[in-house]
This record gives structure tokens, sequence and C-alpha cells, in this order.
């Protein structure tokens, strides 16, 4: 009989620290879709405020203790650290995605620089703030990167994607410490 083990989605291939780049997993522990049914953003905000948060506007991050709600594209949000408010019911469609994704951490004083050369957008903080979320290409996966600090990024990519993360992460923190 097989035996399955639970595992992590970069187990295994991080930590690392390639020149002033670390890569590292993040757990974000439970993970809820939310999508507002049709007018109902503002109760969906006013459900959330138990948690201290509110609906994020496009490219919006809101952290408040442990609980985190990213924006995730038109009229849906990632719910991350805590279950939903039981006051969301009715008021949205919601699905865990708890393992959906895997989740990278790259910080330093050259993580800007290393995501520039995988990423279409402009990472500087004036366009992208700590607390700003964007949906993007990196390389050819569709991530959702999230500055978390001044030299700090969280990358979010499907599951399946992982070790190609890590692998196209892995070569441009290596180019851009060859310079």
């Amino acid at each position: 009989m097989a035996r399955l083990i639970a595992t992590t989605a970069c187990a295994g291939l991080l930590p690392r620290t390639i020149g002033d780049v670390t890569l590292t997993e993040v757990s974000l522990g439970p993970v809820t879709s939310i999508a507002p049914f049709s007018g109902m953003t503002d109760a969906v905000t006013q459900a959330l405020q138990v948690e201290g948060l509110h609906f994020p506007a496009p490219g919006e991050t809101v952290t408040a203790g442990r609980a985190r709600i990213i924006w995730a594209g038109q009229g849906r949000a990632l719910l991350c650290g805590v279950e939903p408010p039981l006051a969301l019911t009715g008021l949205a469609a919601m699905t865990d995605q708890s393992d959906a994704s895997a989740v990278v951490q790259m910080m330093g004083a050259a993580a800007e620089l290393t995501l520039a050369r995988l990423v279409p957008v402009d990472l500087r903080p004036t366009v992208l703030p700590e607390g700003a979320t964007v949906r993007t290409m990196l390389g050819h996966m569709n991530a959702s990167i999230s500055r978390t600090a001044a030299q700090t990024f969280e990358i979010m990519v499907m599951r399946s994607m992982a070790r190609t993360l890590v692998h196209d992460l892995t070569e441009a923190a290596t180019g851009v410490a060859a310079r």
C-alpha cells in the first residue's frame, strides 16, 4: 500500500541564498478565495472588519495581525492566515485555496533587480510600494507579487509551478550576483 506524505510546494528546494538575495518558502496558513456577489463588496468589507480588514482595492494588500487579504484580480481576493468570518456566508463565493499555491519570499539588496529580469512590470518602490500587489507574468507563469518590506517580495504561483519558480528566481539571482 502506498504511503502518502504531505509536503510543502517547495520542499527540498528552499531556502537558498544567491549573492544578495535569500529565497525562503512562506506558509500563509489557511487561504480562502473570496469573490463578493454582485453589489455585496461593501457588505463583505463590513464582515471582514471582524479581522480588522477590508476588501482590497486593485493592487492592495491589507494586513491586520496574522490576517491578510491580497487583491487577486477583478472582484477577487485571497484571505490568508485566518478562517473566513461566518458573516461572509451568503455575501461572497468562497473556496479553500490553502494548498493551491507556492509562495516564495525573496529578500535582500538585489531582490528588486532580480525580479526585474523576470517580470514586465515596474517594481520601483514609487510604483509598487510596501503593501502593494501586482498580478503579472513571471517568465511564463501567472504570478502575484507583493512588496512586504523595502527589500522583500512575496511571489505566489500555482503549486505545480514551484520548481520552475525556484529555478527561474535562482537563475536570475545568479545573473545579478555575477555582475
